[in-house]
């Protein structure tokens, strides 16, 4: 089975936002729970530990070769959409331990269900607060056109 090609993140610089829209060959709640659910986050984006579900959990996200970055549910509307805001500004060098709400940026996932199996959008906005807008936009685009395409492999693979 081939993987699903998908278009790369559009970066607006003047609306300081990251948006990225790819289908996944795969049902809606299988996205939904990889999206969601921290055991299956983990699997291919970042170790995600919450000391709850919902909005107002908070915790961390963490890649092997990096820090813990602070994390937050925003906004939960099942299986539809999910908000995390997080303390990840690339360009700043360091990470607090703690949520920082006039720093951080919110990213959200909307999932459609589609003949094809799931759209899924990812929306990262609040980047005119990080320290340099403009390398953190470049950065995050970047970063979700990685990541979301190790989504796609995943659940694509295991479908197949």
């Amino acid at each position: 089975m081939s993987m699903t090609t998908n278009s790369p993140s559009v970066v607006d610089d003047d609306a300081f936002t990251v948006t990225r829209t790819i289908t996944i060959a795969a049902p809606l709640d299988k996205v939904w729970s990889a999206v969601a659910e921290p055991e299956h986050v983990s699997r291919w984006f970042g170790r995600l530990e919450l000391d709850g579900a919902g909005p107002g959990a908070t915790g961390t996200l963490s890649w092997t070769d990096g820090p813990r970055i602070p994390i937050r549910i925003e906004a939960v509307d099942e299986p539809h959409s999910i908000s995390y805001r997080w303390g990840n500004d690339d360009a700043s060098g360091a990470v607090s331990a703690e949520l920082d709400l006039a720093t951080s940026t919110v990213f959200t996932f909307t999932l459609v269900a589609t003949d094809e199996g799931t759209e899924l959008t990812v929306v990262e906005t609040g980047f005119e607060r990080t320290s340099d807008p403009a390398f953190n936009l470049a950065e995050h685009g970047k970063g979700w056109n990685g990541e979301l395409d190790k989504l796609v492999a995943l659940l694509e693979g295991e479908a197949g």
